[in-house]
């Protein structure tokens, strides 16, 4: 979708609007951005914009890496996101059946119709996002505090 067109389009039409708001604005292709940017350019509306950067992998969203690159300012809002340990979120991730995995299509659509792997994701800190931990993980496992290997030579 031409989201520009669509703007210049309905406003030609009668229609009003008096600023733009995007949501998810991750799934958004690089071209979209620019036809975001043309729209505060060149009809002078304010366009908000708002989705997260990364995907379950750390790798920036083709959308979120455009949007970084052409927005007049960046602001980071915090959701209160927190990850199972209590540490603030700020990564995905993407679970299989309950399994943490860190390969895959960026973008997965489920199939209702079809019984097939269980698809989820979980906010995480850093750190339990590097270690592949999730909460189900972390339960599953000992409840112990992580420990330094400990050479007894």
């Amino acid at each position: 979708m031409d989201l520009y067109a669509y703007l210049v389009g309905q406003l030609s039409a009668g229609g009003k609007a008096d600023y733009v708001i995007v949501d998810e604005a991750q799934f958004l292709a690089p071209e979209q951005i620019d036809q975001l940017a043309r729209i505060v350019d060149d009809l002078d509306m304010d366009v908000f914009a708002f989705g997260i950067t990364t995907d379950f992998r750390t790798k920036l969203f083709p959308g979120s890496q455009r949007l970084i690159e052409l927005a007049d300012r960046i602001e980071q809002l915090q959701v209160e996101a927190l990850c199972w340990c209590g540490a603030r979120a700020t990564h995905n991730a993407r679970t299989i059946d309950g399994e943490m995995v860190v390969e895959g299509a960026q973008v997965v659509v489920g199939d209702v119709n079809r019984p097939a792997e269980e698809i989820g994701y979980e906010v995480l800190c850093r750190r339990h996002h590097r270690k592949r931990m999730t909460s189900a993980a972390a339960h599953a496992g000992a409840l112990s505090p992580d420990v330094l290997p400990v050479n007894h030579a």
